[in-house]
């Protein structure tokens, strides 16, 4: 058909030099009566024998006299020209018109094969669908410049499959990724190989050599830059959608989980300090999970993240394929991120999980990994949004880097929340305890104070908190750590220090045994990390030490 239409303008192109051209040649004479001939037929439409008489308009008649022959010879001279050059534009208006008809029906044949498959397109893979869409690209354009006028039909067809196309694949993405999250058990796994070259090659390109750097401390480093072939990246998916086939479950969830029920009563004699020495060491001994690396920094990382990092690569190919579609693609892409937060908020800090995915319970441990996957995406968003805008129209991108900002806002908000949680579940968990405190007390009033060791109150609080400690330490950045931890500090001191100040600590006995009490708190305290432990010395200094100081001042000198 294309080369049909092809050849079609070369003739058009041919019959245009010839009208365009005939002035000047040495048959001009010879074509201008002709081209008059064709006119005044067209115009009279007379007889035959008049025909005749008007084929030769520069014949002079026998009987009439030169002034008039003369008259009349300039009279069918100028009538003549005047009918060649409106026969020559009908020609040129005809043949051009001729062409662009043929163009037209081609497109409406191409546009039947193109509707008669709209039910198959939007089911395709990417490159499949875009086979058919460059295809069909290439064949508009060729057409249109042979037409020399635009196929505003054919090209609505193909902007309104390419339209349904990207609907139908996000539609399908945001059902797989509520099954996926519904299914979440929230135990972290290995990043495959495959998903540290997306990250890499969307995103890192600048710091591709930062990324190798830290492949001696668990990163994976990308054999090459470029993106992953579709096979690996889909058979990691696959596997990566079925539950549980790749989870590595970690020691001492079951620990975490003691922080959100009640305390087991099982006590532990060495001081808190060395548990979390202890426990820090142990932690280097043991083999990590592979992390994904993102500008130097890595993240642990549960299946539905990873999942949603394959989508997001997913759309940017679609962006950049269909550049003109792009206004579409980043709606979609910020529609995916909304519900993921969303859902995700209501499975960990609402606890949903504990419904559709059958946890017992929701641990500070799935708080952290929920916490990463937030704060990775978080991370990421700025690079999506530089990356999609690049086909963006101009009078497009205000609203967009609207949506796209709120989104980002919401991200560090949720994971904001989920620190305030773990803060709660502690301050939780230290009342509980401090409820229990009276009952101790008049216990150590009437019973000789034959234990040397802290009481089952400060061993208690204080192996919770260095459980949280462990935990977190593992999980979370160091700058959460801080932060999470010089909330709790604040608590300790707050909390611990109004309690022990209603005690009658007038009886010896009562007195040592806060003292002893006190002194293992506080140094289970000057063990957490905390962003503001340069700011004060000795470190995490608060309310407790004003206790002791103002009330044991003789024992604290000795």
């Amino acid at each position: 058909m294309q080369a049909h239409l092809a050849r079609a303008s070369e003739v058009k192109k041919a019959i245009e030099w010839i009208m365009c051209h005939v002035d000047g040649h040495y048959a001009a004479d010879s074509v201008a009566a002709a081209i008059a001939l064709g006119a005044a037929a067209a115009e009279t439409a007379q007889e035959t024998d008049h025909h005749a008489n008007s084929f030769l308009p520069y014949s002079i008649p026998r009987n009439s006299s030169n002034g008039s022959s003369i008259q009349g010879k300039g009279s069918e001279v100028s009538t003549a020209s005047n009918l060649s050059r409106n026969f020559r534009a009908d020609i040129l208006r005809e043949n051009t018109e001729a062409v662009f008809a043929a163009c037209d029906a081609a497109h409406g044949r191409w546009a039947k094969i193109l509707g008669v498959r709209s039910p198959i397109h939007p089911r395709l893979r990417l490159q499949e669908f875009l086979n058919i869409y460059n295809i069909t690209q290439e064949f508009i354009t060729a057409t249109e410049r042979i037409g020399g006028r635009l196929g505003y039909s054919i090209r609505g067809t193909l902007q309104s499959q390419a339209k349904g196309f990207i609907e139908f694949q996000h539609e399908s993405r945001m059902a797989k990724m509520k099954a996926i999250l519904d299914q979440e058990n929230w135990a972290e796994i290995d990043v495959p190989d495959e998903f540290q070259v997306i990250v890499t090659s969307l995103f890192c390109f600048e710091s591709l050599a930062l990324s190798e750097n830290t492949t001696a401390n668990g990163a994976v480093t990308p054999g090459s830059e470029g993106s992953p072939t579709d096979a690996k990246v889909s058979n990691s998916s696959q596997n990566m959608e079925q539950h549980g086939s790749v989870a590595v479950p970690l020691d001492n969830t079951s620990g975490s989980a003691s922080l959100l029920r009640t305390e087991s009563g099982h006590t532990d004699p060495e001081s808190n300090a060395a548990q979390i020495s202890e426990s820090n060491s142990r932690q280097h001994v043991k083999a990590s999970p592979r992390m994904l690396f993102f500008h130097g920094v890595g993240y642990h990382m549960v299946n539905c993240g990873l999942i949603l990092v394959k989508m997001i690569s997913e759309y940017i190919d679609m962006n950049n394929s269909m550049s003109g579609l792009s206004s579409e693609v980043v709606h979609r892409v910020v529609e995916i991120l909304k519900f993921f937060n969303t859902r995700t908020c209501q499975l960990v800090l609402g606890a949903g999980a504990m419904q559709v995915s059958g946890l017992k319970s929701i641990t500070s441990k799935h708080l952290a990994l929920a916490s990463q996957v937030i704060s990775f995406t978080y991370a990421i968003i700025p690079e999506v949004k530089r990356v999609l805008f690049l086909k963006v129209p101009e009078t497009r991108k205000g609203l967009l880097m609207l949506e796209i900002d709120r989104v980002a806002q919401d991200y560090k908000v949720h994971r904001d929340e989920i620190h305030s949680k773990l803060v709660q579940i502690m301050r939780e968990r230290l009342l509980i305890h401090l409820r229990g405190l009276p009952q101790i007390v008049e216990n150590w009033s009437r019973h000789d104070d034959a234990d040397s060791q802290p009481s089952q109150f400060a061993r208690s609080i204080t192996k919770e908190v260095g459980l949280l400690h462990r935990v977190l330490s593992r999980s979370l950045h160091e700058v959460d750590v801080q932060t999470i931890f010089r909330q709790v500090v604040k608590i300790f001191h707050t909390q611990i220090s109004e309690a022990l100040s209603r005690v009658d600590i007038s009886n010896p006995q009562v007195q040592n045994r806060v003292y002893r009490d006190v002194q293992h708190i506080l140094g289970c305290i000057r063990a957490l990390p905390s962003d503001e432990l340069n700011k004060s010395n000795p470190q995490n200094w608060g309310q407790l030490d004003e206790f002791v100081a103002q009330n044991f001042s003789a024992e604290a000198k000795s």
